[in-house]
Formats: C-alpha cells, sequence, structure tokens
C-alpha cells in the first residue's frame, strides 16, 4: 500500500549509532499512527553499516527500504536516491547521527497538513563546535545575498517535502545540487519550522571546512549567476581604473621626466590584479567544472541492490 510519508536517511559509516536510532526512530513514526516507510541510502560504507541495515530489514520489512550504493557518492547524491525510491505523499529527510531528533518528525508532518508543499527546520540551540556554527552563518548570509533562496539554517538536514516537490526533483539531471535549495525554488507555499538540536549519538561528522565550502561554491554556482556577473563588473571597473592610471602615468612621464619613485606602489597594484584575476580564474572554473561533469553524461550514482518486501510478501 502506498504511505503517507517517507523518510529518507542517508547512511555513511554510522555503525556505532544506528542501534540508538532504530531504538528512537521506529517508535516515533509508529506513534504517528498512520502508514509510513523508511528509506536507507547506505552511501558506500566501509564499515558494518551496510549488514546492520540488512538486519534491520529483516527485522521490520513492512516498513523498511534499504538501498546500497556500489561506491561513495557524497550525502546528497544518496537522498536524490532516496527521493527516487519514495512513495509517501510526504517525504521527511532526517541524518543518522540523531542530532536531529526523530520525535521531531511530527511537528514537520503537522505543518505539511496545514497546506505547505515545502517545510525547513531552525536549529533552536545547535550543539556543533564554535567554528561549525559561525561558518554555517556567514555561509548563510552570503548565499542568500547571491541566490535569493530563503533558508535561516542551510545546514540542517531535518525537512519535508511534498510529492509536487519531490516528483520535479526526481526530474532533474543536475550532477551537482544542493537538495534543499532545488526543492525551495520548486515549493509553492515553503515556510520553516524551530526544531530540537542533540549532540551527535556517536562517531563524528562527515563535514570537514573543506566540505562545506565546497557545498557552498556547489549551491552558488548551482544557482547563480552572480559570480560571474561581479567579475564582469569588477573587470570593466578595473580595465577603466587602469586606464586613468596609465594616462596619469604617462603625463608625468612627459611632464616631469623619468622618475624611479611609486615603484613599488606599481608592484602592490600589479599583485593585487593579479590576484583579482587568478580569483576570477578560479570562479570562471568553477562554472566550466560543472558544465564539464554534466556533459560526461555519467550516472550521478549507481545503485548495487535494494533491500524491499515483494508485493507477494505483502500480500
Amino acid at each position: 500500500m502506498k504511505p503517507e510519508i517517507s523518510v529518507v536517511i542517508p547512511i555513511y559509516n554510522e555503525e556505532a549509532g544506528l542501534d540508538q536510532l532504530f531504538a528512537r526512530l521506529y517508535p516515533a513514526l509508529d506513534a504517528l499512527d498512520t502508514s509510513y516507510e523508511i528509506i536507507f541510502v547506505n552511501d558506500g560504507s566501509r564499515d558494518r553499516s551496510p549488514q546492520i541495515l540488512a538486519d534491520q530489514f529483516r527485522l521490520r520489512p513492512d516498513v523498511t527500504r534499504v538501498v546500497l550504493f556500489n561506491g561513495n557518492y557524497g550525502q546528497h547524491m544518496a537522498i536524490l536516491a532516496g527521493f527516487q525510491a519514495t512513495r509517501g505523499d510526504i517525504v521527511v529527510t532526517l541524518d543518522a547521527d540523531l542530532q536531529n531528533p526523530p520525535e521531531e518528525v511530527r511537528h514537520l508532518i503537522a505543518k505539511m497538513r496545514e497546506g505547505y508543499d515545502y517545510v525547513g527546520s531552525i536549529r533552536r540551540e545547535r550543539q556543533d563546535s564554535a567554528w561549525r556554527t559561525i561558518a554555517s552563518k556567514a555561509m548563510n548570509r552570503l548565499r542568500e545575498r547571491i541566490t535569493h533562496i530563503q533558508m535561516t539554517d542551510q545546514g540542517n538536514m531535518l525537512r519535508a517535502y511534498g510529492r509536487n516537490v519531490i516528483d520535479l526533483i526526481n526530474q532533474c539531471s543536475e550532477v551537482n545540487t544542493f537538495v534543499p535549495a532545488l526543492a525551495y525554488t520548486f515549493a509553492r507555499k515553503p515556510t520553516e519550522i524551530i526544531v530540537e538540536h542533540e549532540e551527535r549519538a556517536a562517531g563524528e561528522s562527515k563535514y570537514s571546512l573543506y566540505s562545506l565550502v565546497r557545498l557552498n561554491f556547489d549551491l552558488v554556482t548551482g544557482f547563480s549567476l552572480m559570480p560571474l556577473q561581479f567579475f564582469s563588473m569588477l573587470g570593466i571597473a578595473l580595465s577603466i581604473l587602469s586606464a586613468g592610471l596609465f594616462v596619469l602615468l604617462l603625463v608625468r612621464r612627459f611632464a616631469l621626466g623619468a622618475e624611479v619613485e611609486g615603484v613599488f606602489t606599481l608592484f602592490a597594484i600589479a599583485f593585487f590584479l593579479m590576484g583579482v584575476i587568478l580569483f576570477g580564474i578560479g570562479i570562471v572554473g568553477e562554472y566550466v567544472g560543472r558544465i564539464y561533469l554534466q556533459v560526461r553524461g555519467r550516472p550521478r550514482y549507481v545503485v548495487q541492490t535494494i533491500l524491499e518486501q515483494s508485493s507477494e510478501q505483502t500480500s
């Protein structure tokens, strides 16, 4: 039977905390008193996570499905694979580390039933380290100014999506994307709610500082041309300033003769312009890299197998 709620959870080396996740997740969803399914997507874990997921599937095959990748493709690819497998009218994404309490899912469901088709969440008291919190807030402000996508807490995976939004996302074939932002662009009536946030139950964060920077590069270049437009305008402004400086130096050369003063100032200006040029080339490279990955046409991920209850077993 088609469930009302689908919960998608990406898994990557989470063996230490999966038992705690199961112990809280299933009772929280059973308490909703509605039909549901849980889709775990194993993103190429190198620990015992696939075996633990298979054992859990055998315990609760009526509501559990497991998608196993043949390698590691990243959290957002795992979520997209989970979206492809969902059947529910409301789809909820949740991290496996229990920083997002499963008990909070009911609040997102209640908000969706009010008529919204996308419900984001804002962590009440973040339990992350100080540098992660500061970096996340700074990236949020920069992203909002560039893309005009309204997400107060973009790093929180606890979100709910309507079936209409999921169907549109499933039609997209982007190699690099940011799922919450993509959903926001498709949603007709989005909103946000405040949820609780806890410390990790076990293990460590899979996102390094480099990963967070890369994620925001994907977000900015995937949803806005503003960086390219900014450097186009900057290039025009610097060209005008450079032409003015050249004319000034030419006039001084004929009016005052050869001078040695200001040589180091010219060096400083030259180095500054070279830095701007190299940074601009890097921005262009980000867009060119996205085009390169897209035109290759390779699969975004490869599913090794899916553990699910057959229709014969259900009947």
